[in-house]
Formats: structure tokens, C-alpha cells, sequence
């Protein structure tokens, strides 16, 4: 009884003033093959619900023309059968848009997932909208849809430009919602800017429990506003993988039905009320499981997402985490990491 309740009864211990300005509800609802139940969250402004755990394409999805990429297939196949339905991309991701669109329609899936894609744009002048309307046509083929059904100003390039351009295209029918995003830090109270002036649907911000600063102003303004939040960096681009290397599980997560790190640093994200969505990224078939299978089980509660925090801050090296470089003892051969290669041999 108490899984099926899911936040229901994790809310009950959180910050009277987060629930009372938060309007996203978790809710459990069958949508995997197995008909199993698994947590979704409301988008404020439709009420859609959308299971909280996406899939991001950053890196993993880029690989070079001619590669191999039968395990990204192999990574949406099982994506999609474990209930996941948001997929997060972006025309800078090198071929990630073309590799979703590609395996969604062979998958056959295509019209029922939930595409979050980005816009990147400046024009040829200020005001001129026909670069991002290229990148709206030139995604809407690499996807193979008629429409959108999120688009993101992405990192906030030209935002007075691009934000109303978004609006006008969610008017006109080519995106569904309007949202900006960015994942450095440093830019985390102007996204929050833009959610207080309203009109927004969504806002994707990097949260994690290594990097908690969209909790003191973005995620309380989310919830007020009513914008669904999307979490990009959920894992520290890897870091926190790193840190607990070799170390087993504290016992209490065991409590939560978390049975690996990737589940106790996803499911201590979505529990926040404001979540709506974590999009970790991968590129291996096993991880997309564990990653999935933090959509099942309960929820921790407040003192519970202060004691997970609290274990990890006792590790030493939690310290000096953020500081590290990104993705450490991988490598991603994409067209983007080519492109960086090249360009540091010109120099």
C-alpha cells in the first residue's frame, strides 16, 4: 500500500511551504509493457503526466556516420519498455537527433514519445528568426515528426529572440510547450528570472545532490509559476559514480527498494516535489534498466533525502567533486568530440 501511495505519503514530511506553492503531484500509472506501475508527474500547464525519469542524449547518442549503434537501439528498446516516454536531444548533440529518429520509427514508437528538443540560434541581425527556423525544419526531419513536443531555448542563446519565438510557434501549432534550459550553475538564477516572468512551461536546470543551488530560488519559482522542471546532469556528468566506486550501499536504501547508486542519486532527484523529470543520459543497454528501475518503489521523504545527502557528504572527496572533469574513465567518439579535437590541433 505504502509503494502504490508513492509521494503521497513521502509529501506528508516534506516543507509545508514547498507543498503549498507546488503544483506537481506524483501519481503511479501503468505504463510499461508489463502493465507494472511506475511514477509520473503532471505538467502544471496541461496536466499530461509524464513518467519522471527521460532519457538524455548529450554525448551518448552522437556517433560517427558510419559507426557502430545497434546498443543505442538497444538502449531505446529497453527505454521504452521499462515506461520511459521523455527523450531529451538537441540539434548540438552532433547525430543524436538523427540516431532518436531513426531507432523511434524503426521501434515504431516515434509518435508516442515525448520529444524535448532545442533551439540554438542568433540570426543573421537582431530580431531575425530564420536561423532557428531552419533548426525547427532541418529537426523536425531528423526526427521524422510533424511537430515538437518540447522546445527549448537552449542555454538561453538569444533568448529575447527565441523565447517569443517559441510562443509563437506553440500558437501555430509546431511545438506543444515552450521551455529554456541551461546546465552550468552560474546560470542557474537567470533560468529563474525567466520562470518569474511567467509563460513558460517548462525550465531545465542541473540538479543533483552534488549541485543543490536550483533548490534556493529555481525550483521553488518552477513550483509557484507553474513550469515543469526537466534535471539535466542528474549524476554529475559521472562524477558521483566515481566517488562512491567500490563502496557498497548504506543500509537504509535498501528500505526505498534502491538497489544501486544510479537509483539513490536518481530517486533523491525526482523526490523533490518540483521535479518533474531527470534526464539521465547513457549509451549502455544495462544501465538504462538500473536507471529505470527508479521509477518503481517509494519515494524518500525529507529527513530521508537529508540523510541520503549527509552519507555522501561524509565520503571523502564529495568536497572537491565538482571541481573534477566531466564523464572521468569514459570516452565518447561522436562527431562533437571530433569536431573539439580538430579544433584543438589548429590552435
Amino acid at each position: 500500500m505504502l509503494r502504490a501511495l508513492g509521494l503521497g505519503i513521502s509529501s506528508a514530511l516534506l516543507p509545508a511551504g514547498v507543498l503549498a506553492t507546488s503544483r506537481i503531484t506524483a501519481q503511479r500509472v501503468n505504463l510499461t509493457t508489463s502493465g507494472e506501475a511506475i511514477i509520473t508527474r503532471a505538467i502544471p500547464s496541461s496536466g499530461e503526466q509524464v513518467p519522471a525519469i527521460g532519457l538524455g542524449t548529450f554525448m551518448t547518442f552522437d556517433v560517427l556516420p558510419g559507426g557502430p549503434r545497434d546498443h543505442l537501439k538497444e538502449v531505446m528498446r529497453l527505454f521504452w519498455e521499462a515506461g520511459g516516454r521523455v527523450i531529451d536531444t538537441s540539434p548540438l548533440y552532433g547525430t543524436a537527433e538523427v540516431t532518436v529518429g531513426d531507432f523511434a520509427t524503426a521501434l515504431g514508437i516515434g509518435d508516442q514519445l515525448f520529444i524535448a528538443n532545442k533551439i540554438w540560434a542568433t540570426g543573421e541581425y537582431l530580431g531575425d528568426v530564420s536561423h532557428a527556423t531552419r533548426s525547427l525544419e532541418r529537426s523536425l526531419q531528423r526526427l521524422w515528426r510533424e511537430r515538437i513536443d518540447l522546445m527549448q531555448c537552449h542555454s538561453l542563446v538569444n533568448a529575447d529572440v527565441v523565447v517569443p519565438l517559441l510562443r509563437a510557434w506553440k500558437k501555430e501549432g509546431q511545438v506543444r510547450y515552450v521551455g529554456v534550459t541551461h546546465h552550468e550553475p552560474a546560470y542557474t538564477d537567470l533560468l529563474a528570472d525567466w520562470v518569474e516572468r511567467g509563460g513558460l512551461d517548462f525550465v531545465q536546470v542541473n540538479y543533483s545532490v552534488l549541485e543543490r543551488r536550483a533548490e534556493e530560488r529555481l525550483l521553488p519559482a518552477a513550483a509557484d509559476r507553474g513550469a515543469a522542471v526537466l534535471v539535466n546532469m542528474p549524476f554529475g556528468k559521472a562524477r558521483l559514480f566515481k566517488l562512491v566506486e567500490g563502496r557498497p550501499l548504506p543500509d537504509f536504501a535498501r528500505e526505498l527498494g534502491i538497489e544501486s547508486w544510479a537509483q539513490y542519486f536518481l530517486k533523491w532527484v525526482i523526490s523533490h516535489p518540483a521535479v518533474t523529470c531527470a534526464l539521465p543520459s547513457t549509451s549502455n543497454p544495462a544501465h538504462v534498466v538500473d536507471n529505470m528501475g527508479a521509477l518503481r518503489g517509494p519515494l524518500p521523504d525529507r529527513r530521508t533525502r537529508e540523510r541520503m545527502l549527509r552519507h555522501l557528504e561524509s565520503i571523502p572527496g564529495f568536497d572537491e567533486l565538482a571541481g573534477t572533469p566531466w564523464y572521468p574513465d569514459k570516452q565518447y567518439r561522436g562527431t562533437v568530440t571530433r569536431a573539439q579535437g580538430e579544433l584543438r590541433a589548429r590552435q
